[in-house]
């Protein structure tokens, strides 16, 4: 027997089938209620014509009361759902990694061997000079911080992503991983989530950015944690004087 088969992106996450599970649930629902809706019309015109329409209330009332306790039950659903990935709160050995948005382009920054973040400032940005996110060159930290323009992350391991803008709202976006949030100037936003398939992704923005907003995304690597951690490794080396 045939399985159905919804178009969906391929999920690459471990809290995307559950977002999927209440997406599909949300459509079969509307389906069933669009079908209600036209029976529930069909029978107060039928209805209209036998009684006073002051004897209706069992027809229009009682429905709207079931859709409004089942919407409510929808979206505290749903709100649950999302609240995993924003507010929960990720594991104390979450790869830690940070996302910036800048017009028009995605930085992935990554602690180093100290697992610390350096300080930025803003009046050190400058992209020409190889300092995007403006480190600042005083502080410790910042010496073994690398940034790159893709996105690379192990299978089956939790990452705490910090998402940061320069300028504008960016809205970091991966579908195969279900996962969407704007990056907010003056603001970090934390989400966490554990990918768990290797392949490539696009990361998109999907907040309309400025001029050059169509050419705003990047690319996700997912790889086996051992790939993973010899990509890391060959980063410091690279960058160590």
């Amino acid at each position: 027997m045939a399985t159905f088969s919804w178009p969906l992106p391929a999920d690459a996450s471990a809290h995307g089938p559950a977002l999927d599970h209440h997406l599909l649930l949300n459509l079969w629902i509307a389906l069933a209620l669009l079908a209600l809706a036209h029976l529930i019309i069909l029978l107060g015109l039928l209805a209209h014509r036998r009684t006073e329409a002051t004897n209706l209330w069992h027809i229009e009332y009682l429905p709207l009361a079931a859709l409004a306790i089942l919407f409510a039950t929808l979206t505290i659903k749903a709100e649950r759902l999302w609240a995993a990935t924003r507010y929960t709160g990720a594991s104390l050995t979450a790869v830690q990694i940070e996302a910036t948005g800048v017009q028009f382009a995605w930085y992935f920054r990554y602690p180093g061997t100290d697992a610390t973040f350096g300080i930025t400032r803003p009046q050190l940005v400058a992209p020409g000079e190889g300092n995007p996110l403006g480190l600042d060159p005083a502080d410790p930290h910042s010496a073994d911080d690398e940034i790159t323009s893709e996105l690379v992350l192990p299978t089956n391991r939790e990452v705490d992503l910090r998402l940061n803008a320069q300028d504008v709202i960016h809205g970091f976006s991966i579908p195969e991983l279900r996962l969407k949030q704007n990056a907010v100037p003056g603001q970090t936003i934390h989400i966490h989530f554990t990918p768990t398939t290797s392949g490539t992704y696009a990361i998109l923005c999907t907040q309309l950015c400025g001029l050059g907003h169509y050419r705003m995304n990047a690319t996700l690597r997912i790889l086996p944690p051992a790939e993973f951690t010899a990509w890391l490794a060959s980063k410091q080396k690279a960058a160590t004087p």
